[in-house]
């Protein structure tokens, strides 16, 4: 796993409670995919660190885990390591095996 030694904090589109959330999608490409779609849904668990739990439309999932001590996001459970790419000033892309996610994040 690539380590980032920014610290990754999602942006309000990811912590909102879901009252109050306009669109919890995100882009992503996923299930053999070229291109990215805005199709994809994050949910997030609050507790010592975030949980991301990411949805693609076909029911498959994978989790993240946004840490607070500088490690940045990486996969939360299964075989696979997560790497963590800047793509933008307030964007990420985290890649698991083949499936692409773009997450809102503000880099320190």
């Amino acid at each position: 796993m690539k380590r980032i030694a920014a610290l990754f904090l999602l942006l309000a589109a990811c912590g909102d409670p879901p009252a109050t959330r306009v669109d919890d999608r995100i882009e992503c490409a996923v299930d053999g995919a070229a291109g990215f779609e805005r199709v994809c849904t994050v949910e997030r668990t609050a507790g010592r660190d975030v949980l991301l739990t990411l949805r693609s439309p076909s029911g498959s999932f994978r989790r993240l885990v946004a840490t607070e001590d500088g490690r940045g996001v990486m996969a939360a459970d299964g075989a696979e390591p997560a790497t963590v790419t800047i793509v933008g000033k307030d964007l990420i892309e985290v890649s698991i095996g083949a499936d692409r996610y773009r997450l809102p994040a503000r880099v320190r």
